[in-house]
């Protein structure tokens, strides 16, 4: 399978490969700031980075992609919310990156176990200080009056041709003119002077010639990246309000440093929206995963619809979509019930062609939706065959495609408190209605109402809903 992607720095769909020797292919991607709950567009861009580790794993085989997200764990943000809470630093910190993982692991996110790393910007003070050091030598970097260091804009002419910032004017208000000690106003911070009523307890000693202090945020990502991949990668993700300019920073940095291409490819996720607008807690549409989970949706449900649009297009998130991907789901885990029936399936070990679509669509421009709607359709042939029952090759293409989608259709839906006995029940009756085996499924209907639910049959999946006493 050849991985087409769009370039957000070219424009054009590329395809993705390794660069080095080795064949490993070296992604970075911006990770949380953990000072809150990561909200569910945070998780749109962490589900969407996930499909495509997900497929370059199936594409290049095991050991052979190297994925470093980081956690932003200090910045302004996380000095604050410390400072608001009267606690240490890492104690904030190390309590929002827990609730992270947590949701992570909710929505079968692959871990960063190793090779992968998930490094911390705090655990990297040296790396970034040793980076400004190199950026100072070159003339690229100065020492502003009050200690602090800043990168000198106008000695890297390339910047901007990420965001295409010279086709726009760059003004001077976007990038923060109110500090007075830079030289020019669009320069960005490498690194803040301490300040005691702001910082508190956190500061770490300077680069050579600057006051102490703490690191810009930008700063973080190259150096971490280059400790980690090397100077250049193969593929650096993101949000599309990372593009500028914390990505363009980014460059400028690193580029700056080594001389050499920063990434090869740069991808960004676009912008969710809920109800039709920008996510805010003023207009109660601001949910997190835990909010979700909270309402009783399901894991799988929350990542069905987070994936539900392409991601170079912005989703529209509402409850209702929420709804539709819990029906979804149902129907899915109709065809694991299938391939359990031993008459359903028939002996040969090689996959047929019917999965072919699924992972085409993922690998053009990660068509995440379009592979959702093959899959659809492959449910239907797999319940009503016209070219054949499935192979038991095609069990193991099934669980391939679950892999890329990451997809876990073990545990039941969470739209109503099921016990695990019943939903395997309703599993096995469904089963046994696409076989059209009638007198199997009308006698375990018997059961489950026995049991004290009522099986509701639908077009695409079926219901459950306790009887009534």
């Amino acid at each position: 399978m050849a991985i087409r992607l769009y370039d957000s720095l070219s424009r054009e769909v590329r395809e993705l490969k390794p660069a080095q020797p080795d064949g490993v292919f070296r992604m970075y991607c911006c990770g949380p700031t953990v000072y809150a709950p990561a909200h569910i567009g945070n998780f749109r861009t962490f589900l969407v980075q996930d499909v495509l580790r997900r497929l370059l794993e199936l594409e290049l085989g095991p050991g052979k992609v190297k994925h470093v997200r980081n956690l932003t764990d200090v910045d302004d943000r996380t000095i604050a919310q410390a400072k608001r809470e009267k606690r240490p630093l890492a104690e904030i910190t190390r309590e929002w990156t827990d609730i992270f993982h947590n949701d992570c692991r909710a929505l079968n996110i692959l871990p960063m176990d190793p090779p992968h790393v998930e490094p911390k910007a705090t655990e990297h003070i040296p790396e970034q200080v040793e980076m400004i050091n190199e950026l100072l030598a070159k003339g690229l970097a100065y020492v502003a009056p009050d200690g602090s260091v800043y990168y000198k804009i106008a000695a890297f002419p390339r910047y901007g041709a990420l965001s295409r910032l010279k086709e726009r004017e760059l003004k001077a208000t976007v990038l923060g003119a109110d500090d007075d000690h830079k030289d020019d106003a669009s320069d960005f911070a490498l690194w803040k002077a301490y300040k005691p009523d702001e910082d508190g307890e956190v500061k770490w000693p300077g680069p050579r010639g600057a006051a102490a202090g703490r690191p810009g945020w930008h700063i973080e990502c190259s150096a971490m990246s280059r400790k980690y991949l090397g100077d250049t990668l193969d593929l650096h993700a993101g949000g599309e309000d990372l593009e500028f300019p914390h990505h363009e920073n980014e460059i400028a940095q690193s580029e700056g440093c080594t001389g050499h291409t920063f990434s090869r490819h740069w991808y960004h996720t676009k912008h969710l929206l809920v109800d039709g607008t920008t996510m805010s807690k003023s207009k109660g549409n601001y949910y997190t995963v835990g909010d979700l989970l909270e309402k009783g949706y399901s894991p799988m449900a929350i990542r069905y619809a987070l994936l539900a649009g392409h991601p170079r297009k912005q989703l529209n998130f509402t409850l209702d979509s929420l709804h539709a991907a819990e029906s979804a789901i149902r129907t899915l885990r109709s065809i694991p019930a299938i391939f359990n029936e031993p008459r359903n399936v028939r002996d040969g070990d090689k996959p047929s062609k019917k999965f072919q679509p699924i992972f085409d669509a993922l690998c053009d421009d990660l068509n995440i939706p379009a592979a959702f709607g093959a899959l659809f359709e492959l449910r239907q042939e797999i319940a009503y065959p016209t070219t054949g029952k499935p192979t038991r090759g095609d069990i193991d293409a099934f669980s391939r495609v679950l892999f890329a989608l990451g997809l876990d259709l073990s545990a039941p839906p969470k739209e109503t408190s099921t016990p695990a006995e019943i939903s395997a029940l309703a599993d096995k009756r469904w089963a046994a209605r696409l076989a059209k085996d009638f007198k199997t499924a009308d006698a375990l209907r018997k059961e489950l109402a026995a049991a004290g639910w009522s099986m509701l049959d639908g077009k695409d999946g079926y219901k459950l809903e306790p009887l009534k006493k």
